[in-house]
């Protein structure tokens, strides 16, 4: 069971999100927060596997409180969720942990796509998202970007089709390869890159200029 703590201002999108994944098979959401501060405690009392982070809140926003739950020896999965696509503080919130972002119109379908990527130790780069954002994100200083090792062609066609935000699956598809396959290769990609997740991939290869 992927247990779900939900951390945002509106009510109302709490409600929706609650309803959309209390709909799953294998997903529980175990807690809400309104504030920042509340997400926090909240997190560390009932231990999710995932957090749904909104940036915008009182009190704490998004960005302080991914960073005080990445800071915890047990962190969890923490997706961003956003409005904006050009929303200054995602970039910090990935850069301090979060393992992938989501625009809030992204619909149900990608929300649940989102958590349970997150809980498998994968994350899902909204495919809403516009190139500039990315190439804002690859701009800034990346950490865990360093190339050890040369990336193979296959590697290579991978990480261009997470730069481009597609899911494991359609990146199986789109390159007639098998899902665990596309798994392997971004683990080695993971370990050449040093980088944290798939939104480090992302960065890296707009900041080295493999997507157009």
């Amino acid at each position: 069971m992927i247990r779900v703590v939900l951390a945002d201002d509106q009510e109302m999108v709490r409600t929706g999100f609650r309803l959309i994944l209390s709909a799953e098979d294998g997903v529980e959401v175990v807690g809400e927060a309104g504030t920042g501060v509340d997400a926090v405690a909240r997190t560390r009392a009932l231990r999710p596997d995932v957090v749904l982070m909104d940036i915008r809140m009182p009190e704490l926003d998004g960005l302080e409180a991914t960073r005080a739950l990445m800071s915890d020896p047990t962190p969890p999965r923490i997706v961003v969720v956003t409005t904006f696509d050009l929303d200054e503080y995602v970039y910090g919130a990935l850069r301090a942990g979060a393992c992938g972002f989501l625009l809030k119109d992204a619909g149900p379908r990608l929300l649940v796509e989102a958590v349970r990527a997150a809980a498998a130790g994968d994350a899902l780069v909204s495919p809403s998202v516009t190139v500039r954002l990315l190439k804002h994100l690859a701009a800034r200083p990346a950490a865990g970007s360093a190339l050890r090792d040369p990336l193979s062609p296959r590697e290579l066609d991978v990480v261009r089709a997470v730069a481009r935000g597609r899911t494991n699956a359609e990146i199986a598809a789109e390159l007639f390869v098998s899902l665990s396959t596309v798994k392997t290769h971004l683990t080695n990609v993971q370990s050449k890159l040093t980088a944290r997740n798939r939104v480090e991939i992302a960065a890296w290869a707009w900041e080295h200029g493999y997507v157009a």
